[in-house]
């Protein structure tokens, strides 16, 4: 896939999943990033439990990318509520 595609992808991906998650996007190049880290991790987890990964620009491609996404808000939700100090 070329850049383009990948950016375009991760763009659905991240704003899907933040949907998904938090019911608020978390910004464009936020929601980019996530997605394509998403579609990273996504590929990695269908890959590792013996599916197939990110194939192209194509609907399971975006299922995948999202799954993963999902995985990568969560965890990142997870870290920075436990840096966050509660109000006194």
């Amino acid at each position: 896939m070329s850049i383009i595609a990948w950016l375009i992808l991760g763009l659905i991906a991240g704003f899907i999943a933040s949907k998904l998650v938090n019911n608020t996007g978390e910004g464009l190049v936020l929601d980019i990033v996530l997605g394509v880290v998403g579609a990273l991790v996504g590929g990695f987890v269908f890959d590792a439990v013996g599916s197939v990964g990110v194939t192209g620009f194509n609907l399971w491609s975006l299922f995948v990318a999202v799954v993963g996404a999902v995985i990568v808000l969560v965890v990142y939700h997870a870290l920075v509520r436990r840096r966050v100090a509660p109000p006194p």
